[in-house]
């Protein structure tokens, strides 16, 4: 499956296990998965399936137990200081389920958003770094002269999740992952958030989202590419088109009915 000319990040083989050696519990079998650059994959599945992990591991934040994952055709093995890791912490951008876990209370949204620019960009200088926060707010609906002052707890979850999402792109990132940005929010905000990822797709176009969800509504709607796992394996993969219009194991026709698609 995988090209290491065409695919961005690449996962092959990845087994992956938790627990004390006496009660070992395997979690991923032998899976593989890709994305292009400016490609959405989404990974859905039920609970228990393997999305988190498996995209932890592509992402660099957890290890396999074997396989082997590359970003832009170099390995990310080695640790922290291994040309493949460095590379993709520069060039990547995390959004996770819960938004307010994600940002210290202590912090204004200004200093929050610039974060990733002060810790990697010593060229910027500090009209550079806000301009650029101002930017990545507005790119996500934000309103800069409202918004830069404001701690975490005078934020909606819909309002902190978009704070997120503007730190994650803030670098111009080349990957994201968005592990359920969606799943903790009302359903107003669902919907702005939606629009704000299909307007970060749109304008820079060369970025590569994968996206953990288990809400087939908004896969259906921002994916180009559906991997299904189930119980750690592989069920199936193919476009969104195919996997939600001719879904081939029962297993995904089964979430699909449950999403009344």
């Amino acid at each position: 499956m995988s090209d290491g000319n065409r695919f961005l990040l690449s996962a092959q083989s990845i087994n992956k296990s938790f627990g004390p050696r006496s009660a070992r519990r395997q979690v991923l079998f032998d899976v593989s998965a890709d994305v292009r650059p400016g490609e959405c994959l989404a990974v859905i599945g039920g609970s228990g399936s393997g999305k988190s992990t498996l995209t932890r591991i592509m992402l660099g934040l957890e290890s396999a137990d074997s396989g082997t994952v590359t970003y832009g055709g170099q390995s990310i093995a080695g640790g922290r200081r291994s040309p493949g890791v460095q590379a993709l912490r520069r060039e990547s951008g995390l959004v996770f389920q819960d938004p307010f876990s994600s940002l210290d209370p202590r912090w204004r949204v200004a200093q929050s958003v610039a974060e990733p620019l002060v810790l990697q960009r010593h060229d910027l200088g500090k009209a550079e770094i806000a301009e650029r926060v101002a930017a990545a707010l507005t790119m996500v609906g934000l309103e800069p002269a409202t918004f830069l002052n404001r701690y975490p707890v005078d934020l909606s979850g819909g309002q902190a999740q978009r704070v997120v999402i503007a730190r994650a792109i803030i670098n111009e990132p080349k990957v994201i992952l968005a592990d359920e940005p969606m799943s903790a929010i009302d359903v107003a905000a669902r919907i702005q958030i939606l629009d704000t990822f299909a307007a970060i797709r749109e304008t820079r176009r060369e970025t590569a989202l994968i996206m953990v969800s288990h809400d087939l509504g908004v896969v259906q709607h921002i994916a180009d590419r559906i991997l299904v796992l189930h119980d750690g394996r592989v069920e199936e993969e193919g476009s969104t088109a195919e996997v939600l219009g001719s879904p081939q194991s029962d297993y995904t026709r089964q979430l699909i009915e449950a999403a009344s698609l």
